[in-house]
């Protein structure tokens, strides 16, 4: 292959590999070589096996050599969030100790790509029980933003080590899900692209939950052709006609759509996010892209919400305190510091807050009838250096943040993908936020294909991170 990997897109490798001009064993030993020279400083993984990668692949190769086709993803090597159950992995859940072994279930996302033959990689490392939008762990460590090389910043979370194993170079497309901005924040926080699913739209079985109501599983990817080609195998509604919805995605133009600019989603960005978001805007106006200003009614009362512990608080505090009672004492501090407040919460809160957010989720999606998609930064923050988060108050604050923009797409039950278009003073990755009302995921596919076609990849338009390949 005279092309370096890393510079293949998804599409590419999977020709490359019918071809003959790579194997499954050569992206196997790729990703290996990729994270001996990278994992100690990066740490993206709580489970790595190499032996176990490198025989998935040679399975894929034999599958190919005898005439077995199953699928673009056959052979490639995917990282998985440790809420999954994988078999022949532990979970952990970002917990010290491995879950019951119910949980190494293997649910619908990873029987699709089992059923394609792709390679696991490895388990990668989650805040625990997902609780978290920074992606720090205090049981297994934090992984490295790849983006600084002199200080130990965020990777985001909960999804903490997804978009950090893409830049080491040791998976080509990364699994994790998203409660309130769980692929969204890495994602934005690393310079990749994340897709937010609908809620209900990916099943959540097989995966350690969160906030049922909420949980969505979604995909971490080089760019977002690669998203698009995930989004093609694992969707069950774009699974049924797979080149259709890629051929859409591929035909979408700038000019297609009406944007609409959401300045709440602007206010108190941390220097150069809002600047890298608009300076972005303005060149997709130049291309034809028709954008429009947009108030999204309710955001506001979204964040107390969520600030008050949105949905989650009360599904998780039920979950660990009925279904695993004994992993309490153990939980992060920072989650176990306010487990007695979640706990105290009463079922008339919940069921009120519940009908306050279908209140706010039908006038947040009228809101939007004139426009394809509402956008604005998906992060307004500089990633945090973990120095400065150590301690409750600068650590909630910062989280708080964080997830602001992500979460109302959680809590108004609308989908999203966020894509990297800038870098910030801090030089660290900005996120272009592309909102979409439910169930229009492959809209918000689309759009952020053709945004992309103007603005590059990540590669393209950012450049290579100091720590990554």
């Amino acid at each position: 292959m005279t092309q370096k990997i890393e510079s293949r897109t998804l599409t590419d490798l999977s020709v490359d590999l019918r071809d003959g001009r790579t194997t499954a064993r050569d992206l196997a030993e790729w990703a290996i070589a990729n994270h001996d020279t990278r994992g100690g400083v990066l740490a993206a993984y709580k489970t790595w096996d190499p032996d176990r990668l490198r025989a998935e692949a040679d399975v894929a190769d034999g599958a190919l050599a005898a005439g077995i086709d199953l699928g673009v993803l056959q052979g490639i090597p995917i990282s998985v969030k440790d809420l999954y159950g994988v078999r022949g992995y532990p979970t952990f859940a970002g917990s010290p100790r491995e879950l019951p072994p119910e949980w190494r279930h293997e649910g619908p996302v990873i029987r699709a790509l089992r059923g394609q033959l792709a390679t696991v990689t490895g388990k990668t490392h989650t805040v625990q029980f997902a609780f978290g939008a920074l992606g720090t762990n205090p049981h297994w460590g934090t992984p490295h933003n790849p983006w600084d090389a002199t200080t130990h910043r965020a990777p985001g979370g909960s999804s903490a080590g997804a978009g950090v194993s893409l830049w080491e170079g040791s998976a080509l497309l990364a699994l994790g899900t998203d409660t309130a901005g769980s692929v969204r924040m890495p994602a934005s926080m690393t310079g990749t692209v994340g897709v937010k699913t609908s809620q209900g739209r990916w099943s959540i079985e097989g995966i350690s939950p969160l906030s049922p109501t909420l949980d969505t599983p979604g995909t971490l990817t080089r760019s977002v052709a690669d998203a698009a080609l995930a989004f093609s195998v694992i969707d069950p509604v774009a699974s049924v006609a797979p080149c259709a919805f890629l051929d859409s995605v591929e035909n979408a133009v700038v000019g297609d759509f009406r944007i609409g600019v959401c300045e709440a989603y602007f206010e108190g960005c941390e220097p150069g996010i809002a600047e890298g978001v608009y300076a972005a805007l303005k060149e997709l106006e130049a291309a034809g892209a028709r954008l429009i200003d947009i108030t999204l009614p309710g955001l506001d009362e979204v964040d107390t919400i969520f600030r008050a512990g949105g949905l989650s608080a009360y599904e998780f505090a039920g979950f660990i305190s009925d279904v695993l009672p004994d992993f309490v004492a153990d939980l992060d501090p920072m989650v176990g510091n306010r487990f007695d407040k979640m706990v105290a919460m009463t079922a008339s809160d919940y069921l009120i807050r519940r009908r306050r957010l279908e209140a706010l989720t039908h006038a947040a999606h009228a809101a939007m009838h004139e426009v394809h998609a509402v956008v604005g930064p998906t992060v307004p923050i500089t990633p945090p250096r973990i120095e400065d988060v150590q301690e409750p108050s600068p650590y909630m604050k910062a989280n708080l943040m964080a997830a602001r923009n992500t979460t109302t797409v959680n809590l108004l039950t609308m989908c999203a993908v966020t894509m990297p278009v800038a870098l910030d003073k801090a030089g660290m990755p900005v996120g272009l936020h592309i909102v979409c009302p439910r169930n229009e995921d492959a809209r918000a596919i689309a759009i952020a294909r053709a945004f992309e076609k103007h603005l590059g990849t990540a590669r393209e338009r950012l450049g290579t991170p100091p720590l990554g390949l």
